[in-house]
């Protein structure tokens, strides 16, 4: 969608799809940018028209287009007194617990600046994903990680059609998707690649499903209709809407499969000790843990890490992902957020142990 037929960047586009951030970020929402177009821009530095297959020569295209494909980002939103971001990862990054939480982190903080994370995948590192790696995956991982409202899929249609518009069948517009399986097999949709892109209506289906399965709305309409983009941005019905499940009827199955990864997978770097306050909060009101109820920690971990949290006398309560390292927790404990945010200058504070990333030993797992 981004590039002509030759590879050419189509500038007009970037430049309709930013402005539309823009105005929904001044309504104050807040915004991420999922990008394919490096590949195609290197192809475009080196006089390509055609994607070609090796491993090696798409990694090195990718490296000389990445940096040219930002810097139209950052230009067009700087043209709207906001900045970008740039933003590399791979999808087997995000099934890394680890690498999973820092780069969460790393996407709320900048959502939280005001900046716009321009997200891409590391073509340059990926092996097989570069393969797979339309970034229509990529996209819905990115949506559910930051638990997004929306994930908006931007293509050359209006959404999918009953007979696919590109062979001038007279199809339908599909309004609606409850199921997606249903969908595929009823519709026959394929693949419909293009030699520049790699994806197509079926990989945007089901990178709505795996939206949808974590409670995101997904909307596929079209990125060249600068009014549908900024239409979806709204929450306007456009294109085709995926329906969420609902986060409840989901939150259980995948909270079970963490839970049991943190109790016998994640080894405890340190440990806190809290107040008999931050016990009951945690224990009978379902809270996260603050930086105020920490009395005294032990071991030197960091953010990422797993921690246990104890209590005033030291017997274990329950663990969790910590977001702060030792040493910044040893700075603020038994401090309120506000005083969180003066001595770190974070904006906003956050929760030493979110709730969703945490076990207490009371849990059924």
């Amino acid at each position: 969608m981004l590039v002509d037929p030759n590879g050419g960047l189509r500038s007009d586009v970037l430049a309709s799809i930013c402005a539309a951030v823009a105005d929904a970020k001044r309504a104050g929402g807040s915004v991420a940018i999922v990008s394919s177009g490096a590949i195609a821009r290197g192809m475009e530095a080196r006089g390509r028209t055609t994607r070609p297959q090796r491993a090696g020569e798409l990694q090195a295209l990718s490296a000389l287009g990445q940096g040219r494909l930002f810097r139209e980002y950052e230009i067009a939103l700087e043209g709207h007194s906001f900045r970008a971001a740039q933003v590399l990862l791979t999808i087997m990054e995000l099934h890394d617990r680890d690498k999973f939480v820092n780069a969460r982190r790393t996407l709320q903080r900048l959502l939280s600046w005001e900046v716009v994370p321009i997200v891409n995948e590391n073509d340059v590192i990926a092996s097989d994903e570069i393969t797979f790696g339309d970034n229509d995956f990529l996209a819905a991982h990115v949506a559910t990680m930051i638990a997004a409202d929306a994930l908006i899929l931007l293509t050359n249609t209006d959404g999918l059609f009953t007979a696919d518009p590109h062979r001038g069948a007279g199809g339908e517009l599909v309004a609606d998707v409850e199921d997606v399986e249903e969908a595929v097999s009823r519709f026959g949709v394929g693949s419909n690649s293009s030699p520049l892109g790699s994806g197509g209506m079926l990989s945007k289906l089901r990178a709505g499903q795996i939206a949808a399965e974590s409670g995101v709305k997904t909307t596929i309409c079209c990125g060249l209709d600068a009014d549908q983009v900024g239409r979806a941005l709204r929450g306007e019905l456009v294109g085709t809407t995926i329906h969420a499940k609902t986060r409840d009827a989901t939150r259980h199955r995948s909270r079970h499969d963490f839970k049991k990864w943190l109790r016998h997978g994640k080894p405890s770097k340190g440990s806190v000790i809290v107040d008999t306050g931050a016990v009951r909060a945690l224990e009978k009101s379902g809270a996260s843990l603050l930086a105020v109820g920490v009395v005294d920690i032990t071991g030197d971990f960091f953010p990422g890490d797993a921690i246990e949290i104890r209590n005033p006398v030291g017997l274990p309560v329950g663990k969790g992902i910590v977001n702060y390292s030792a040493t910044e927790l040893r700075r603020i404990k038994g401090k309120a957020s506000i005083d969180v945010e003066m001595d770190l200058q974070e904006a906003p504070a956050q929760a030493v142990v979110n709730r969703d990333d945490l076990l207490l030993l009371t849990d059924d797992i």
